[in-house]
């Protein structure tokens, strides 16, 4: 079978499932019952529509492109609308207007930007387009603050998190810079070397001080990183940026208040003060691990999770819907989700390995260890591994700004796939 058929066949499980999950939605409904069938039936065949027109989209423009990120997305795409439904149905209606937004998107990149090689000629541009949108939530009149971080910007109706694209676009001016400067950075360790590490480094602090966003500085600094260590293969590299960022943290944490407070409330969620803190509390993660533990090996029954205002969770759309997914589904639900993640981070770095040339190679890794770094910090906030965040799970999450920015991504991703795997 070849690849695009692959491909083609992936699609349909993600189909079942978002069928199978709107049904399992309207049974909660008594006023919906009679419609179960038809109703779901429905969403199930646009949904798969959609999906194969973007199926034959990349057919004809990528044909070489890797034949399972397409169905892993769609996977993760459905469950997110039938979890954001359960939750709100207007949210779900937003949420699938930005994924045919990001579907439109995604195509848009896959049939006019084929040869993603030019982009190195504009590092400098796309650095400072990056820059310039991490620091827009602290512009006034146009900049939002959410749970004591500048993460969203809001123009008249539109809101959405320049964080998302930001990450992407510092990503591809660091596989650019990286592929010129690597040969010089692998012959030895010198002090200039450093430079670029102790930049990146900054920028990554004053993300965690200016726009008090410890998730998007780790996912900025744990993505250069990774680059660095490909691009060099020395691990000293790598463990000197551990130790700058981990004393950065500790300095930031003890001396700078929101940082601090985010601190206590991951140290001691059940103190009674902090659960009960209006602002910098750990009420939002305390509630999280409650849920996750009712939640058990199979679940509390789809459906059956106590939302607030008067129930269980906070923002379960957003932060904590992981913790939501495993009070319904379980640790063996939850786990599941987790193992399609891991899959499109293989699936990334296959593409990372095969590609034959520096900056194809360097993008991929970049890309797949930034998607990756995302998934870990917002599970590892809601399951108290880590401070909690308010970086979204992608694709699963509500969120226009984070469904667009992933789809690029992983258009970006299949573009290296493309030429990596076309005969030569």
């Amino acid at each position: 079978m070849s690849a695009r058929n692959r491909e083609l066949l992936g699609l349909i499980p993600a189909a079942i499932l978002v069928t199978a999950g709107f049904a399992a939605v309207f049974l909660q409904q008594d006023d919906l019952r009679e419609q179960i069938s038809n109703l779901s039936l429905t969403i199930g065949a646009v949904f798969l529509g959609l999906c194969v027109c973007v199926h034959l989209v990349v057919r004809f423009a990528l044909p070489h492109a890797d034949p399972y990120l397409v169905p892993l997305v769609a996977v993760l795409s459905s469950f997110g609308l039938v979890m954001v439904y359960r939750i709100d149905e207007a949210l779900a209606r937003d949420q699938a207007t930005w994924f045919v937004v990001g579907l439109i998107v995604f195509g848009a990149i896959i049939v006019f930007l084929r040869d993603y090689r030019p982009l190195e000629r504009y590092r400098y541009t796309i650095a400072l387009l990056g820059i310039v949108l991490l620091l827009l939530p602290r512009v006034p009149g146009i900049g939002a603050q959410v749970n004591g971080a500048y993460l969203g910007v809001r123009v008249g109706p539109i809101s959405f998190q320049p964080a998302e694209l930001s990450k992407i676009a510092m990503i591809v001016f660091l596989a650019s810079y990286l592929r010129d400067t690597r040969l010089v950075m692998m012959q030895r360790l010198r002090l200039k070397d450093l430079g670029p590490l102790l930049l990146i480094w900054g920028a990554s602090m004053v993300l965690l001080v200016f726009i008090r966003d410890l998730g998007s500085s780790l996912m900025f600094f744990g993505g250069f990183l990774a680059l660095v260590y490909v691009a060099t293969s020395r691990l000293s590299f790598v463990g000197i940026g551990l130790a700058l960022f981990a004393a950065g943290a500790w300095f930031f944490g003890t001396t700078v208040s929101h940082v601090h407070d985010r601190v206590e409330a991951w140290q001691h969620p059940f103190d009674p003060h902090l659960y009960n803190a209006q602002v910098g509390g750990s009420y939002q993660l305390a509630q999280s691990l409650f849920a996750q533990a009712d939640g058990g090996l199979f679940g509390a029954g789809f459906g059956q999770a106590l939302l607030t205002p008067k129930g269980l969770l906070p923002a379960a759309q957003t932060d904590l819907i992981y913790s939501l997914i495993t009070n319904e589904l379980g640790l063996f639900g939850a786990t599941a989700l987790i193992g399609v993640y891991l899959l499109i981070v293989q699936r990334g770095f296959k593409i990372a390995m095969l590609a034959d040339d520096s900056f194809s190679k360097l993008l991929a890794t970049g890309l797949t260890a930034v998607f990756a770094l995302q998934v870990f910090v917002i599970v590892g906030g809601v399951t108290k591994l880590i401070p909690l965040t308010g970086v979204t799970l992608p694709f699963v999450s509500y969120g226009g700004s984070s469904i667009v920015a992933n789809f690029v991504l992983v258009a970006l991703l299949l573009t290296v796939s493309n030429r990596a795997r076309a005969p030569r």
